[in-house]
């Protein structure tokens, strides 16, 4: 239960370092210049949008023949370690923000909602929950680490981000994903079951 709280809270810190939606984050401080409410929309958001992806994760999981199951993870993380690398950017439609009537938090939830949708670190929670079949360690591990790395951009703005070695964080990342692409290759050659 530890192991795939701890993965996933590190995987999923590494890859929002510069992801889009730590951007909307940095965007969303700047323009409203209220951090709670937005933490928390970040947080409601998170919890959603992570909470579907282990559903699907752990469905698959529990659908899948095992055999296929070990290939689809193995293709997964050699897919994310090569997209962690491509740098993200938002684009306009991105940063089109609800009407005021929302609220600063209701403006968080949504646009960071619709922004996390079909994201990296939503790809890696289905793909850790499908390994782990663990959906509350992996779904409570990669939301604290959407929040550590997004609290401090939100807290700090740009004299935080701007600092960070997002080539260097993204490099790191993308050999963690080949490793665990190694051992779940390992895993599907020798066809053993996922365990946690």
């Amino acid at each position: 239960m530890l192991q795939p709280f701890l993965v996933s809270i590190g995987l999923v810190a590494l890859a929002e370092i510069g992801d889009k939606t730590q951007l909307l984050s940095l965007v969303l401080a700047a323009r409203y210049r209220q951090p709670l409410p937005i933490v928390l929309g970040v947080l409601v958001a998170t919890l959603v949008n992570h909470a579907g992806a282990g559903g699907i994760g752990t469905l698959l999981a529990n659908v899948l023949n095992p055999d296929l199951l070990n290939w689809a993870i193995v293709a997964s993380f050699v897919l994310m370690a090569g997209w962690i690398l491509i740098p993200d950017k938002l684009d306009e439609s991105e940063l089109a923000m609800p009407k005021k009537a929302m609220g600063v938090f209701g403006t968080t939830l949504f646009t960071f909602f619709l922004a996390e949708m079909g994201d990296k670190t939503q790809v890696v929670t289905i793909a850790l929950a499908a390994r782990y079949h663990d959906f509350f360690s992996v779904v409570g591990g990669t939301t604290l680490g959407m929040m550590l790395a997004n609290v401090p951009v939100i807290y700090l703005g740009s004299r935080f981000a701007n600092k960070l070695p997002i080539k260097a964080v993204h490099i790191i990342a993308s050999i963690i994903f080949v490793v665990l692409g190694g051992l779940a290759l390992k895993n599907a050659i020798i066809g053993t079951p996922l365990t946690s």
